[in-house]
């Protein structure tokens, strides 16, 4: 298998490590271990008693439970921890496709969820999400999409990066008509908890018998140099993909699994500071659009922490966010690395100071 190169990791190569303000990412701020420590109550001894050993393929009983207690059904049976959610998808969707297969997923999309369907030789058929219906997704078109040869659905919401996401009533019948067709509804929910106007959406595993949830620490919890991901499924699936898993990673380190069970049973007190900052930002982004309406607009984000907006004037905004990155050291995301080149991801989950100096910048240079 050739895999072709991704052109959001491309991009963040060039610029995530050497920008100086941060205006593209699609998380939080950062959490130091010492954040750790002091907000989860972990005592230095506690990490000195943990053996560095080897752990188990789907993951040690504590975190699996802590995961399915917070983000799953309760069941740890149905509970796989990863190296992050890219190695989750990964072997869902290897492990689930086979040559042929066709699979119905978002545009635009994270890369991983069509790419890897696409090298291991299925069709994927786009559900566009659109701007000019405020990126709402259409649950009708879905039902036309599915036919078949469909192997199974892949969304993400809320949605990366758009900041799109489901109604309760939405999210029941998308569950209702992957159900009813038989096919496999695989729900990255990296932003699951990132919500802006209503509660976070239920699993689908409770009522989808083929439901396959996959969640991070990345992105919500300000976590992800700790890489720590998970998979929500039948067990059987899980127990299949370890046929590519002991070729691959083995498991994650007993560490790693100790840090993420005590994230999983504390999520709260990481997520509340961390998103109240985040609707704070974006109170300040809805202002800068207001002023900056000659230049830039954009569709609500109804959760997550990005939005897509479209900057006016700009078919292409590759050139404009390579000059903010070399010239003013601000790290923005062009939409050509969503298939949409001329938006932008703009993230907006960052410290706040940064954050709107990074938007001054953009608006000057916007205006130039």
């Amino acid at each position: 298998m050739r895999y072709e190169s991704a052109a959001l990791e491309e991009w963040m190569r060039l610029y995530y490590f050497s920008a100086e303000i941060d205006i593209g990412s699609s998380g939080v701020e950062d959490y130091s271990l010492a954040d750790l420590r002091r907000l989860l109550g972990v005592e230095p001894e506690e990490l000195d008693a943990i053996t560095l050993r080897d752990s188990t393929s789907l993951g040690g009983a504590e975190v699996r439970a802590a995961v399915a207690d917070r983000w799953g059904t309760g069941d740890p049976e149905r509970v796989m921890v990863t190296h992050g959610a890219s190695e989750a998808i990964y072997l869902v969707l290897s492990t689930l496709l086979d040559p042929g297969d066709e699979i119905v997923a978002l545009e635009p999309s994270y890369h991983s969820l069509t790419s890897v369907a696409q090298t291991l030789g299925c069709a994927v058929r786009g559900w566009p999400l659109r701007a000019e219906d405020g990126y709402v997704p259409d649950l009708g078109l879905l039902r036309q999409l599915i036919n078949d040869r469909t192997k199974a659905v892949v969304v993400n919401f809320p949605h990366n990066p758009t900041g799109a996401t489901l109604t309760p009533a939405q999210r029941d019948e998308l569950v209702a008509v992957t159900a009813d067709a038989g096919v496999h509804l695989v729900w990255d929910q990296a932003f699951r908890e990132l919500t802006h106007d209503g509660e976070p959406l239920r699993d689908p595993g409770h009522d989808h018998p083929r439901a396959i949830s996959i969640g991070t620490l990345s992105k919500g919890y300000g976590l992800p140099g700790l890489r720590v991901g998970w998979c929500l499924a039948d067990p059987d699936l899980l127990g299949r993909t370890l046929h590519l898993r002991d070729r691959m990673t083995l498991h994650l380190s007993p560490l790693v699994e100790f840090l993420a069970a005590r994230v999983a049973r504390g999520a709260d007190r990481l997520l509340a500071g961390r998103l109240a900052q985040a609707r704070r930002n974006l109170e300040v982004l809805r202002q800068w659009m207001r002023d900056n309406a000659d230049v830039a607009d954009m569709v609500e984000p109804r959760g997550g922490v990005c939005a897509f907006p479209r900057l006016r004037g700009h078919d292409d905004t590759t050139e404009l966010c390579h000059r903010l990155a070399r010239e003013h050291q601000v790290l923005l995301v062009p939409g050509a690395c969503f298939g949409d080149p001329a938006r932008v991801r703009l993230g907006f989950g960052g410290p706040a100071e940064p954050f709107a100096r990074g938007l001054d910048l953009l608006g000057k240079v916007l205006h130039v």
